[in-house]
């Protein structure tokens, strides 16, 4: 996998489990607070695509994964 992939990849994860953990109606309903998850989430997107710099993305290359195309 290259490492924008892995970034989708952790980006959809983290929200997906933020989403479970902080909808009330969720099976797996800890607190709305998970909810703050999601939206830092979605932010950091929002400001990699601006930037065109990604915290994430760094450290995935730096682990190994390749830039790719």
């Amino acid at each position: 996998m290259y490492s924008w992939q892995m970034v989708r990849l952790v980006a959809g994860v983290l929200i997906m489990g933020s989403l479970a953990l902080g909808v009330p109606g969720s099976m797996f309903f800890v607190s709305e607070w998970w909810l703050a998850l999601t939206a830092f989430v979605g932010a950091n997107l929002a400001q990699s695509a601006l930037t065109r710099w990604c915290l994430i993305e760094t450290i995935m290359r730096k682990l190994g994964f390749p830039a790719g195309a």
